[in-house]
C-alpha cells in the first residue's frame, strides 16, 4: 500500500512537471506578442518609406528588407544563403519573395513541409497618393513574422515538430499572384532545397499551405456582430480528422472567438474568395490549403486603410489561434 501511494505520488509529480513544461512552452510563445509591437510593425509597413509597397518599387524593396530582418531575428534558415528570391512579375517588373525555413527538429530529419504565407505588396503610390494597405496586407505580414517568432521560441525551448515550416512573404499578389506562382515553379523545377539537409523540396513533400490575407480589422463582423471573429476557408481540403481542430483550439486555449468556415454564409462567395489570394496557386496543384481572413471592408484598397483602422487586440487573439492551430497541424 505504501509503495503504491509513493508511486502514485511520483506519477502525479511527473505529470504536473510535464503539464507545467507544456504551459511554459505555450506561454513563452505568447509572450513574443504584445499590442505595441504589433502596432509598431504594422506602422512601419504603412509608413511613407514603404510608399504603399507596390511590386518593383523602392517602397516594395524597403518592405522586403524589413521582412528579411524579421526572419533573421527569428533565426529562420536561408535558401541558398539568401532570404530574397527574385522573379519576373510582369510589365517589366521584378518581384521579391522573402522565404525562410524553421526546421521541424534538430534530432531527426523531417521531409514534410508546411508553407505559411502572406503577401506584402499593395497598390503603392498612384498620382501622388499613397495607399498604406494596413489591413491589406500589412496585417497579414505582421501576423506571419509574429508566427515565425512564436515557433522559433518554441524551438529554443526544445520543441520538435513533424514538419518543417517554410515562411513566405509573397510579392506580386496584385500582379496575377506572380509571387506564389514563382515559388511553385521553383518547387516544380527542383530549385528549392532544404538548407539543413540539402534535399530537394518536391511538391509531394508539401502537406499544407496556410495563407493569411487581410486579418487586422473588425469592420466586417459575422452575423453575431462581435469584434473578435475569424474566418477560415478551405477546411474541406483537410483530412476529416483535422477539420474540427480550429474549434478545438478555440476552446482549449480559452480564446472564445467567433468563427466561420464560410465567407459570411454564402456558398458562392466562399468559392470565390477561397480562390482569390495566393493559396489559389497551391489549390490548383492539389495541396491542402486554407485562408485566414477577417474579410473585405469598406476600407479595402482605399487610402483610409490605415493602421489606425485596425483592431490590434483582436489581431493578437487571431494570431494566437492561428499559432495553436498550425502547431496541431504540424
Amino acid at each position: 500500500m505504501i509503495l503504491a501511494i509513493a508511486l502514485a505520488g511520483i506519477c502525479t509529480h511527473t505529470g504536473l512537471q510535464a503539464q507545467s513544461m507544456w504551459v511554459k512552452d505555450y506561454e513563452v510563445a505568447r509572450n513574443m506578442v504584445w499590442d505595441a509591437k504589433l502596432s509598431h510593425n504594422i506602422g512601419f509597413l504603412c509608413d511613407s518609406i514603404c510608399q504603399g509597397r507596390a511590386t518593383g518599387t523602392r517602397g516594395g524593396v524597403e518592405a522586403s528588407r524589413w521582412i528579411m530582418r524579421q526572419f533573421a531575428k527569428s533565426r529562420l534558415l536561408k535558401f541558398s544563403d539568401t532570404y530574397c528570391k527574385r522573379f519576373y512579375a510582369g510589365k517589366g517588373l521584378l518581384g521579391r519573395n522573402v522565404i525562410g525555413m524553421l526546421p521541424g527538429s534538430k534530432k531527426t530529419e523531417c521531409d514534410s513541409y508546411v508553407i505559411v504565407g502572406a503577401h506584402y505588396d499593395h497598390l503603392g503610390t498612384i498620382n501622388g497618393i499613397t495607399y498604406p494597405g494596413a489591413d491589406s496586407n500589412a496585417s497579414g505580414v505582421v501576423a506571419l513574422t509574429t508566427l515565425a517568432d512564436m515557433f522559433s521560441s518554441m524551438k529554443i525551448m526544445g520543441r520538435s515538430f513533424h514538419s518543417n515550416i517554410i515562411f513566405v512573404a509573397f510579392d506580386g499578389n496584385g500582379m496575377n499572384l506572380s509571387g506564389s506562382k514563382a515559388l511553385w515553379k521553383m518547387i516544380e523545377d527542383g530549385e528549392l532545397v532544404n538548407p539543413l539537409t540539402g534535399r530537394t523540396i518536391t511538391p509531394e513533400k508539401i502537406s499544407l499551405m496556410v495563407n493569411i490575407d487581410q486579418i487586422g480589422c473588425s469592420l466586417s463582423p459575422l452575423s453575431s456582430g462581435r469584434e473578435d471573429y475569424l474566418i477560415m476557408l478551405g477546411t474541406h481540403s483537410l483530412p476529416p480528422s483535422k477539420r474540427g481542430l480550429l474549434d478545438f483550439c478555440n476552446r482549449q486555449f480559452a480564446l472564445d472567438m467567433d468563427l466561420d468556415k464560410t465567407y459570411y454564409g454564402s456558398k458562392n462567395f466562399t468559392d470565390i474568395f477561397y480562390r482569390l489570394s495566393d493559396q489559389r496557386t497551391f489549390i490548383e496543384n492539389r495541396i491542402p490549403s486554407v485562408l485566414f481572413t477577417s474579410g473585405i471592408t469598406m476600407n479595402t484598397n482605399k487610402t483610409r486603410d490605415t493602421a489606425a483602422s485596425l483592431n490590434i487586440p483582436v489581431l493578437k487573439k487571431r494570431i494566437f489561434l492561428m499559432f495553436h492551430w498550425i502547431e496541431k497541424m504540424l
